[in-house]
C-alpha cells in the first residue's frame, strides 16, 4: 500500500494558445520549467521577443508539493490577468509549469470580467495544444563497495527494478541508482542490511 502518492502532473513541452476580444490579443505561452533561474531566463526571453507589446502577464508553480508559486498582473487591474492564469495551472493540478499570457491591446477597454475571461481562455487554449503528463517523484542514491560485493548490488538492482545511473567499477565501486520515492525506504534497508555497503542520499526529482 502506497504511504503518499509520489506522482505530480506538469506540461510534456512547450506550446501557444490565443484568445483575441475587441481588438485586443492574447498570446498565451505554456512553459515546462523547472528553477526560478529558468523561469526568469523565460520571462526575459519572451519580453525580448514581445518588446511592443502593453502587458507581459503570467503565473508559475513550482515543487512536487506546489509550494513555490507567483502571479503577476503587469500593470493590469489587479486580479484580472494573473490569478485566472494561476487558475488554469490549479484547475489541470500543474506543477513545474509557466504560463506567461501577452497583450497587444485592440485600443477598447474589456473591462475586469473581459480580462479575466481572456487570461483564462488564452492561458486555457496553451494548455489545450499541450499534453498533460504525471510523472513519478525519483529519489536518487550513490552506493560504494568494494568489487567482491558487485554480485550482491546487482542482485538487489535487478530484484527491485533499480534504475541504474552512473557507475565506477574498478578496486573499489560506486554506483548512482534512481528509486520511486514511495520505495526508497525499503530500497535503503536491503541495501543497508548488506553492512558492507555504503549508501549516500543524492537529490530528490
Amino acid at each position: 500500500m502506497m504511504l503518499f502518492d509520489d506522482t505530480y502532473k506538469t506540461i510534456a513541452q512547450r506550446s501557444q494558445g490565443l484568445f483575441k476580444d475587441k481588438g485586443s490579443r492574447f498570446i498565451a505561452h505554456a512553459i515546462p520549467v523547472d528553477s526560478e533561474s529558468q523561469i526568469k531566463q523565460e520571462l526575459e526571453s519572451l519580453k525580448k521577443e514581445y518588446f511592443d507589446a502593453r502587458h507581459h502577464c503570467y503565473a508559475w508553480i513550482l515543487g512536487f508539493g506546489k509550494e513555490s508559486y507567483r502571479i503577476n498582473d503587469d500593470g493590469e487591474p489587479s486580479g484580472t490577468a494573473g490569478k485566472p492564469i494561476y487558475g488554469q495551472l490549479l484547475a489541470n493540478d500543474l506543477t513545474n509549469a509557466l504560463i506567461v499570457v501577452i497583450r497587444y491591446f485592440g485600443g477598447i477597454k474589456l473591462g475586469v470580467r473581459g480580462l479575466i475571461n481572456a487570461y483564462k481562455y488564452a492561458a486555457q487554449d496553451a494548455l489545450q495544444q499541450n499534453f498533460i503528463e504525471t510523472r513519478i517523484i525519483k529519489e536518487s542514491y550513490q552506493l560504494r563497495f568494494a568489487y567482491e560485493d558487485m554480485n550482491d548490488v546487482m542482485r538487489i538492482m535487478k530484484e527491485e527494478g533499480l534504475e541504474q545511473l552512473n557507475q565506477n567499477f574498478h578496486l573499489s565501486c560506486t554506483l548512482d541508482f534512481a528509486v520511486r520515492k514511495n520505495l526508497a525506504d525499503q530500497t535503503v534497508k536491503r541495501f543497508r542490511d548488506l553492512r558492507k555497503i555504503e549508501i549516500k542520499y543524492l537529490r530528490t526529482f
